[in-house]
């Protein structure tokens, strides 16, 4: 058994904080974007009709996940190339300028149909740098911690994002709370924009200092060209992805719209009910990682996903009442049923591949299922409800999803490349 000395567990957790903090400020900012929709809508694609405005907004929500997966094939080129740092140091910095210029661009009552394309220009210029965030964070976390404890810890890139969701939820409850519409519309929206750049000051900092995890050996001169020989395998990540992808995008960002506009509650009460769920989904989290790292990956992730084909129409069914008891049940359920889901799959699609191809291989899979399904669950959700007139058509959705993701979970092989992670 190996021993690791303070100086060493010291060194590990500040890995840990660096590798979590791109993470928070990534998903702070698609939050805050996905919790202020729809007064974004009125601002920057005003319509006479609320639900045509709504469902522009989300688009342009939509278009920053589209630039992922180019986002994902430039940052793992440099994260496979020129090192996992270097990646994450880029990356923390391009997602801090796109979202403090939102916070300070004009609107459509100032300059007309061009701040609509500038905010769009914007979401995609986020979704290209987050697009290499991510999946380089669980890569540099699988790559520095020990086996036996590497889900626990890679788990930990998406508390951190979690954890960034929260902040935008707190941020957005407060200032919800202590303004008016008028000012929330005015002026209020754009302060959690602007707050952004301080976790983006803090990540770099940390970032600084963090020691690189692939040596010189192991780097190759085009990571994609290497990796078309493991196509089958991206197409896995993605699988694995997709019921991921849109049932969280669902639950912690979607529903407080929908809260708000199909159940009708206030927005404060959606935005305090929302941070609850969240809570529970970050307890919940690595107690499922590490639950992994004794029984395996497999099992875990089959026992989500099939609980979210059983239970997540009864759950949402619970969240569509007046009820906060009801709508906290509701919630919390299906945080628990995501966090089983969610919780070993950094650690799973890692271990999947090579270092030399890991960083691209991850980030191809993983942002093409976000892309083209997570970004979209807000605008697919709005338009399943109008067209059905089912406040609940979208959770048939997340159903088939989940049947998709079980059949790939399923089929793939797990562990087959952990000969260049720590013993």
């Amino acid at each position: 058994m190996k021993v690791v000395d303070k100086h060493t567990a010291k060194s590990r957790n500040m890995t840990i904080v660096a590798g979590m903090i791109g993470n928070v400020l990534e998903w702070y900012d698609f939050a805050i974007y996905g919790f202020f929709a729809p007064i974004l809508g009125r601002l920057f694609f005003p319509s006479d009709d609320p639900t045509t405005s709504l469902i522009a907004s989300f688009g342009a929500f939509a278009a920053g996940f589209l630039m992922r997966p180019i986002g994902g094939a430039v940052f793992g080129h440099i994260g496979d190339r020129y090192g996992r740092k270097k990646a994450l140091n880029i990356s923390v910095l391009m997602m801090a300028i796109p979202t403090f210029l939102i916070g300070i661009m004009p609107t459509h009552a100032q300059i007309g149909f061009a701040a609509a394309i500038i905010l769009v220009l914007l979401r995609m210029l986020q979704g290209l740098s987050v697009g290499g965030e991510y999946t380089s964070s669980i890569v540099y976390l699988a790559e520095s911690t020990p086996n036996g404890k590497r889900g626990l810890y890679t788990s930990t890139s998406i508390v951190g994002g979690t954890g960034g969701i929260l902040l935008g939820s707190f941020f957005g409850s407060i200032i919800t709370d202590m303004l008016t519409e008028a000012e929330l519309q005015a002026w209020g929206w754009r302060i959690p924009f602007l707050l952004g750049i301080l976790v983006a000051g803090v990540g770099f900092l940390l970032r600084r200092h963090m020691p690189e995890t692939i040596d010189e050996g192991g780097k190759v001169e085009n990571p994609l060209l290497v990796m078309r020989n493991s196509w089958q395998q991206v197409i896995s990540v993605g699988g694995l992805n997709l019921l991921a992808a849109i049932t969280f995008y669902a639950l912690f960002v979607f529903s407080v719209t929908w809260l708000v506009d199909y159940v009708h509650e206030p927005r404060t009460v959606a935005l305090r009910l929302n941070s609850i769920g969240l809570v529970i989904f970050l307890i919940a989290l690595p107690i499922f990682a590490s639950l992994s790292d004794r029984v395996g990956r497999k099992p875990v992730i089959v026992g989500g996903a099939l609980a979210i084909i059983l239970f997540a129409y009864p759950l949402f069914w619970l969240m569509h009442h007046h009820s906060e008891l009801m709508i906290i049940a509701g919630g919390a359920g299906m945080a628990l049923l995501a966090a089983a889901y969610m919780a070993s799959i950094p650690v799973t699609l890692t271990e999947m591949f090579p270092s030399n191809i890991r960083v691209s291989a991850v980030s191809v899979g993983y942002n093409l299922a976000y892309a083209i399904f997570g970004g979209t669950i807000p605008m697919v959700a709005v338009w399943l409800i109008e067209k059905q007139h089912d406040d609940l058509a979208f959770v048939w959705y997340i159903i088939g999803a989940a049947v998709i993701s079980l059949g790939i979970a399923l089929s793939i092989s797990y562990k087959n490349h952990q000969e260049d992670l720590i013993d």
